[in-house]
């Protein structure tokens, strides 16, 4: 090489800048793997028989000669499974065994124990026993039944497994392969092959739906350039919201919309168009419904966006009770400021938000007359629930087998006797006016009306605050009151489950909860409650990543205001005449299918976490918004959206809103077949799993339109936004 030695330093770095940025364009450099290995239950050698035993007889007569058929109802058994890489401390619960009968009843049979079993090392025994944990049915049911085990949302093949007894026609499902316990390990590559055209994109496409209110082509572009885990740490130190949707500056008006001097006018007079908008933007929740949609269609801090809308899930107050929309927007900038802040602090702040204090009556509490409102809901809602967790999140149970309650009344009373004697700041704050109740400020301590005397809070290993004595500053109270509450230790996997509800799946496997609430309780460098890393490690842990999700119960129905935005930002929403951004007045659409934002019926939010789907005992809390009218009114969406112009120009949506099929029209015609066109569909909307069962109908279904192409791509996308597949986020 010739050249001075700076000259070969500086070729030399920049080949090097060259190899990262490379590596960096095909997505490889901080992108590991995201895919587990599909796990392999083991059958006796070529058959489809489970290969099991009772418990404890495995160890002492070896795999090889295991040959029961038939295990008694109540028993505990061990089945053995193949092709896992599990994590330090990654134990039973983090698997799941499901079982069906001939005439279709399931079950959940608990696994309660995870041992390496076989000289390989690389076999694993599940124990398991035989009683149906969930409840799907409870005839007994006796003969064959087809099993097969769950890990990170993966399912192995099934296997037959007597239960009491043998035959009754189970059928195993085609292509189910059945796998000797004398067979060798088997490599532990990727789940699936390649899914939707470059590696990993299915995994990419997931991500965005949950990081993000859903994909566009040009984020995940830039994802697969720079990989997850940089786009994951720029959206945390992300400035929200975006510059050009920067939030509402709705003024206080008085609370009553007809008072002639404070109100919408010296004359209000409902026909005419500027009382009716004066109306809207300050008497209804419309100005942050609209911020809202815009910021989940076109905004860049999507990560901050989706959590603040996860949270405000579960810190509810609604616009049933709310009545301005400045007080609910003063509302949200808490909850986006501590989305990646810590819980801690968020849960001060909306102690003292005087849209919460107005909300669950604590701005009417006061020690003559305390109300019990918040303090309750704090501890059941906000906080830690009502029956004691382990650190997995699963209930803890007394000795006759029921839950262990958190509290009782008293702890009820003497929590309420906390938060009594704050009230609005209406006359020495920052927003305070004269003569208007101030909804923006912190709300504010009088003394006088403060209950004084001694409480006893929670008391737990390592509890503050037990005891609060008497005659405490109420100010002091609270944060005594608030770090009581906060290291519960409940808290962690009470918040970290629904935080993983809201983001990823509707029922994840205690393992996952543990894996997150540990975070939760320690970030790493000894802090609780940080939100950041809290989020990071839902997002980035095994169970949410990978290309495809085999579990028929993994994922989460996709809520009403999801549905939208997912369509949305897939194909380019845009104004009515397709020249503008869509103003975002898409609320009602969202309304239609169950979930008004920004309006939820109660403060158990539009649906309540642990919300059992009827005749199952799955936990899918989005389907308590599935109704026979609200699964039409999905349909209507998507033939409004889709079939139809979208929503038109009128005086609450100025722009309006619709999508563009421009490319799907074009996928059409490069390809008549049809297969271009639903290839772009699979990418875009089910991140590569499409079913070939689901192309089969609906190919033939679009291929029968005469070739018009953009028909074509319209019954396309309605078939796929209408469709089961669609309908759950997975």
């Amino acid at each position: 090489m010739t050249g001075s030695r700076s000259q070969r330093i500086t070729l030399v770095f920049g080949a090097l800048l060259f190899l990262f940025s490379s590596t960096h364009v095909f997505g490889q450099l901080d992108d590991p793997d995201p895919n587990s290995p599909t796990p392999v239950l083991l059958s006796q050698d070529a058959s489809v028989r489970a290969l099991a035993a009772p418990a404890g007889q495995a160890s002492r007569k070896g795999l090889s000669s295991l040959r029961y058929s038939v295990f008694e109802p109540g028993s505990a058994v061990e089945l053995f499974v193949r092709n896992l890489r599990l994590m330090d401390g990654e134990g039973a619960n983090a698997f799941r065994v499901y079982a069906e009968d001939s005439a279709g009843h399931k079950f959940r049979f608990p696994v309660v124990g995870l041992r390496l079993s076989g000289p390989d090392r690389s076999t694993y025994g599940l124990k398991v026993t035989l009683t149906d944990e969930i409840g799907y049915w409870d005839s007994p049911v006796r003969g064959d039944l087809a099993i097969y085990v769950t890990w990170r949302g993966l399912a192995s093949n099934k296997v037959l497994f007597g239960y009491g007894g043998t035959g009754g026609g189970v059928k195993i499902d085609e292509g189910s392969r059945p796998d000797s316990g004398n067979l060798g390990p088997r490599a532990a590559g990727p789940a699936s092959p390649e899914y939707i055209g470059y590696r990993w994109s299915g995994d990419r496409a997931r991500f965005l739906q949950q990081a993000a209110f859903g994909l566009s082509p040009d984020l995940d572009g830039r994802i697969r350039r720079i990989g997850l885990r940089t786009w994951l740490a720029e959206q945390l130190d992300a400035a929200y919201p975006s510059a050009a949707n920067p939030y509402p500056n709705i003024p206080l008006k008085n609370t009553d919309p007809n008072n002639a001097t404070n109100g919408c006018g010296a004359a209000p007079n409902p026909t005419t168009p500027e009382y009716r908008i004066c109306i809207r933007d300050h008497y209804s929740m419309y100005p942050i419904q609209t911020w809202h949609f815009r910021e989940a269609f076109y905004g860049e801090p999507q990560l901050r966006h989706r959590v603040a809308w996860a949270l405000s899930q579960m810190w509810v107050i609604s616009g049933v009770d709310t009545q301005q929309s400045s007080w609910m927007i003063a509302y949200h900038k808490i909850l986006s400021q501590h989305a990646f802040g810590n819980y801690r602090q968020l849960m001060k702040d909306m102690t003292l938000n005087p849209g919460m204090g107005n909300y669950l009556d604590m701005v009417r509490s006061t020690r003559n007359n305390p109300n019990e409102n918040y303090p309750r809901e704090v501890l059941q809602l906000f906080a830690v629930g009502l029956f004691m967790l382990n650190p997995d999140g699963t209930l803890q149970l007394d000795g006759q087998g029921d839950p262990v309650p958190t509290y009782d009344q008293n702890t009820i009373n003497n929590f309420t006797r906390v938060f009594t004697g704050w009230t609005f700041c209406n006359t020495t704050c920052p927003n305070s006016l004269p003569g208007l109740i101030n909804y923006k400020d912190p709300m504010i301590l009088t003394q006088a009306n403060h209950d004084v005397t001694a409480k006893t809070l929670f008391s737990y290993p390592g509890a503050p605050n037990t005891n609060i004595p008497a005659n405490t500053n109420g100010a002091t109270e609270l944060d005594m009151a608030l770090d009581n509450i906060f290291n519960h230790p409940n808290v962690g996997p009470f918040v970290s489950r629904q935080l993983i509800q809201h983001l990823v799946t509707s029922d994840p496997t205690p393992a996952y909860v543990g894996r997150v609430a540990a975070v939760f309780n320690n970030n790493g460098l000894g802090v609780r409650g940080d939100l950041k890393s809290v989020v990071r490690a839902i997002l980035l842990d095994p169970e949410a990543r990978g290309d495809i999700k085999t579990d028929p119960n993994y994922g989460k129905l996709r809520e009403p205001v999801e549905m939208i935005t997912d369509l949305g930002r897939a194909f380019n929403v845009r104004s009515f005449n397709g020249q503008l951004p869509s103003d975002g007045a898409v609320q009602n659409l969202a309304n239609n299918m169950g979930q008004n934002p920004f309006n939820s019926p109660t403060v158990f939010n539009y649906f309540p976490p642990d919300y059992v789907i009827p005749g199952t005992a799955i936990n899918g809390p989005e389907f308590a918004l599935m109704t026979t009218g609200t699964s039409i009114s999905r349909a209507n969406f998507a033939n409004t959206m889709v079939m139809g112009t979208g929503v038109g120009v009128g005086e609450n949506s100025p722009n309006g809103t619709s999508i563009d099929l421009t490319e799907l029209t074009n996928a059409s015609a490069a390809d008549t077949t049809g297969n271009q066109l639903l290839d772009l569909l699979n990418w875009r909307l089910l991140h590569g799993r499409m079913s070939a069962a689901m192309r089969a109908k609906i190919l033939p279904a679009v291929t029968v339109i005469p070739t018009d192409h953009t028909a074509r791509a319209r019954a396309a996308l309605y078939l796929v936004v209408t469709s089961s597949q669609f309908q759950i986020q997975r």
